[in-house]
């Protein structure tokens, strides 16, 4: 059973799988850093400024109303969609400029079977013979 273990262990797909997760998690650190230091900062100065509020917070905050006693917070709602829209944007500019970095992939040509040289052998033996070639 360990045997058994220790070969699914080393398949290929699962180490690529455990270096993508450690990979993606320090990703997201640099992510969010990215977020949380600049592009927030950004847009809350512009939401306190088209706003006049003092701060990001007391514009999204106040946005609040009451049923029977019960608040709905919307101001919260807004900026958790806020926070995942400009974190989902700064990502895709980070893949994008990483695909851009990386080197084109150049198309290799498949080796030819041995069904292609068979189909040369028989074409050259029925040109020797004085026969037409023969077309799949």
């Amino acid at each position: 059973m360990f045997k058994e273990f220790k070969e699914f262990m080393m398949r290929g797909n699962v180490l690529d799988l455990a270096v993508g997760v450690v990979i993606g998690s320090a990703f997201t650190a640099i992510v969010t850093k990215v977020v949380e230091g600049l592009i927030t900062p950004i847009v809350s100065l512009i939401v306190v400024l088209t706003t006049g509020k003092t701060s990001a917070d007391d514009a999204f905050g106040s946005m609040v109303f009451n049923v029977r006693g019960v608040d709905f917070n919307v101001g919260s709602v807004i900026s958790a969609i806020i926070t995942f829209i400009i974190t989902a944007f700064v990502l895709f500019l980070i893949v994008k400029a990483a695909n851009k970095m990386q080197k084109p992939v150049e198309e290799v040509e498949d080796d030819p079977t041995a069904e292609d040289y068979l189909a040369e052998i028989r074409d050259l033996l029925a040109e020797q013979n004085g026969k037409k070639r023969i077309d799949d």
